[in-house]
């Protein structure tokens, strides 16, 4: 079976860097893997792609050597078996905030006897090789997602789940959930309680701590702290800032009649 190089990483106590995609294209998607990315993420949660279009943009993160991950809408599990056969090498579940709802993300993802995941590995047998589904359940990785104040309090049992193996902090609901607003620095006291307080569950379980950052700052910041899978904004907002600050300058230029029409 094809390796997980995340796996690999980890296990060298190195820092993943993370791509992470909303844009629904498999061009879009082939691009941002091209780049360099330890991994990267489908967000089928609130990026603008359902499982077709999903499914072809895995397929060209797939013509690179990032590990292909997904989060799926939610915990739910057809659409993490299906993400899964398609080829997906990590899950990503959002609002997990039990660990009784931790233990059925992981039972999906997992086959008999440690899950309950059904077979079926059309794409996954093909992408990763012939022993997939002996090897899937040591290979593919879960990702739980810690985004309430609720999940917070219940960290330390989340991260006990047996056959998780990590969680990914998701920042911007989290400061909701909190009373803040979305795109807080997360060194701001009120999140960086919290966001310690997990890892801290993480490191004390043997788990890896993922986190979602706006700025390549932040993100080093939280590297230093020991997170281990670390996102830094997405496709759009590469697009729109790339965009913003080339039309600024432009239309400074004509302000300042330095360029003709435009």
């Amino acid at each position: 079976m094809r390796d997980n190089t995340l796996r690999t990483l980890w296990a060298r106590g190195e820092t993943a860097l993370n791509g992470w995609v909303s844009i629904p294209n498999s061009w879009v998607a082939e691009v941002m893997a091209q780049q360099g990315w330890d991994s990267v993420t489908i967000d089928a949660q609130h990026g603008l792609m359902h499982y077709d279009v999903a499914l072809g943009m895995l397929q060209a993160i797939s013509t690179t050597a990032a590990t292909p991950l997904v989060r799926v809408p939610w915990n739910e599990p057809g659409i993490l078996m299906k993400m899964l056969d398609a080829g997906a090498y990590g899950i990503i579940c959002p609002m997990i905030n039990t660990r009784a709802e931790a233990e059925a993300f992981v039972g999906a993802c997992r086959y008999p006897p440690v899950g309950y995941r059904s077979y079926g590995p059309l794409r996954a047998a093909i992408y990763a090789g012939p022993d997939y589904v002996e090897r899937a359940n040591d290979t593919v990785l879960t990702l739980a997602m810690i985004e309430t104040a609720q999940a917070v309090r219940n960290a330390d049992d989340i991260c006990a789940t047996p056959g998780l193996d990590g969680i990914y902090i998701g920042p911007s609901d989290l400061s909701i959930s909190l009373g803040g607003r979305p795109g807080i620095p997360l060194s701001e006291g009120f999140l960086a309680e919290p966001i310690a307080a997990v890892l801290a569950a993480a490191k004390r379980r043997g788990i890896v701590a993922g986190i979602h950052t706006g700025s390549t700052q932040e993100a080093q910041r939280m590297i230093e702290l020991g997170f281990r899978l670390v996102t830094v904004q997405s496709d759009l907002r590469y697009l729109i800032s790339a965009a913003q600050a080339i039309v600024t300058e432009m239309k400074q230029r004509r302000a300042g009649g330095s360029v003709g029409p435009y």
